[in-house]
């Protein structure tokens, strides 16, 4: 049993570019060995170089750090500070399917986010959560893919 509803036997997965401001240098490269192994892990494919009977590439295009819950101080005169901080990633992603392009789809976007206390730095735990947002993206990639759900 694989959680894979596809008669494919093989899939080429392109490397996936880092497109952010913000987000660590080899974000893409991370990103895209962790879907290759989550596809390698959960289905029959074999993961070839190129020309796959499915096909998947893309691009990460957003790394955010937002400040979210704000706290009042309740003195008009002091900035409002914020308890808590939202780190966002998005991924851009096309999927080909070349058995039956009814299942295929162009530039499908993929979010996720992890917050976290204002007392934590995002240098001690992104790495962390960016695994974290990663394995949910991975997850919902997997699904509009192979999956089909």
């Amino acid at each position: 049993m694989t959680g894979s509803s596809t008669s494919a036997k093989t899939i080429s997965i392109r490397e996936f570019y880092n497109n952010t401001d913000l987000g660590p240098a080899n974000m893409g490269q991370t990103f895209t060995n962790d879907l290759k192994n989550y596809f390698i892990q959960n289905s029959n494919l074999a993961v070839v170089v190129e020309e796959g009977e499915l096909q998947l590439d893309g691009e990460i295009t957003d790394f955010r750090i937002s400040p979210i819950a704000p706290v009042s101080t309740g003195d008009p005169t002091q900035l409002t500070t914020a308890s808590s901080t939202r780190l966002t990633i998005t991924v851009k992603a096309t999927y080909v399917n070349t058995l039956d392009e009814t299942m295929s789809f162009k530039d499908k976007t993929f979010s996720f986010y992890k917050d976290f206390p204002n007392e934590q730095n995002i240098t001690d735990v992104g790495e962390q959560y960016t695994k974290a947002i990663f394995e949910r993206i991975i997850n919902d990639l997997f699904n509009a893919s192979v999956a089909n759900w």
